[in-house]
């Protein structure tokens, strides 16, 4: 197999706007791009470093995210407190609310407007609503992220600790980890033209805080902890409930865990 250069490699791939497979294709053949993407990611970019205060020690901590889905109530506060945390560009979720509404018969109705940040309004429907209930999302912080493998400069990494973050300096804005994502969770900002997400505020968490959408929800549906503490209340939830994750089948190792989840949830 031939490998092209690494120059005409990122040229082709920063002019392109391939389909999922054909984007697959080019990610496999840019070989050496992607083995470059691997050692950035155990290096750290300064990116990370830049987030955390100057004493933090990413070998202390491994990060993990619960929601409650039994609790949400769809109020949307963990949305705005996101927005105005992070800067979100207009139009753009690193978090977003879903409502799903399950009728006695057919399918499930989903919808999600401006991503939930305003609440959800009543809807009037002709069929019988069985059962109705909110779904927080957020990037899931896979332990084996098809985002990272894909990216061609090594622009989206893994840290020590088990956040995944995109360095917007090497970002080209291929958009292929955008594609890549089988969650919907990341996007091109449309004011940088680089990749974004949930960074679960690694500013904040590094100091020792936690994510603005965990603190500001008002019934206690977004749980943040820290695996590596044995004191933390996460590890007891996660060793006696019955977690789950979003699309488990697709073998990425989540770290975002789900109680109460619906089986029509995806």
């Amino acid at each position: 197999m031939t490998i092209e250069p690494k120059a005409a490699t990122l040229d082709r791939l920063d002019k392109a706007d391939p389909t999922r497979r054909e984007f697959l294709k080019k990610a496999v053949a840019a070989g050496g791009a992607l083995a470059a993407s691997t050692v950035l990611g155990i290096l750290l970019p300064e990116s990370a470093r830049a987030l955390a205060t100057p004493d933090y020690d990413w070998d202390k901590h491994r990060w993990v995210y619960l929601v409650d889905a039994t609790k949400c109530i769809g109020c949307g506060a963990c949305v705005r407190a996101c927005r105005a945390e992070n800067d979100v560009a207009e139009g753009m979720y690193r978090t977003w609310v879903e409502r799903y509404e399950i009728p006695t018969e057919g399918r499930a109705y989903v919808d999600s407007p401006d991503g939930g940040a305003e609440g959800f309004e009543s809807e009037t429907q002709e069929k019988i609503i069985r059962k109705a209930f909110f779904v927080p999302k957020l990037c899931n912080h896979c332990d084996a992220t098809p985002c990272t493998q894909v990216c061609p400069v090594g622009a989206s990494y893994a840290t020590r600790d088990g956040v995944v973050l995109v360095d917007k300096k090497r970002c080209i804005g291929c958009g292929y980890c955008v594609q890549a994502c089988p969650y919907g969770s990341r996007f091109i900002d449309p004011r940088t033209h680089t990749a974004d997400k949930c960074t679960w505020c690694y500013h904040r968490i590094t100091q020792g805080l936690r994510p603005a959408c965990v603190t500001v929800c008002p019934v206690g549906a977004r749980i943040f902890g820290d695996r590596k503490n044995q004191d933390d209340p996460i590890n007891e939830i996660l060793a006696t409930q019955r977690v789950m994750v979003l699309q488990p089948e697709l073998l990425t190792k989540p770290q975002c865990f789900y109680l109460g989840l619906d089986m029509e949830v995806r």
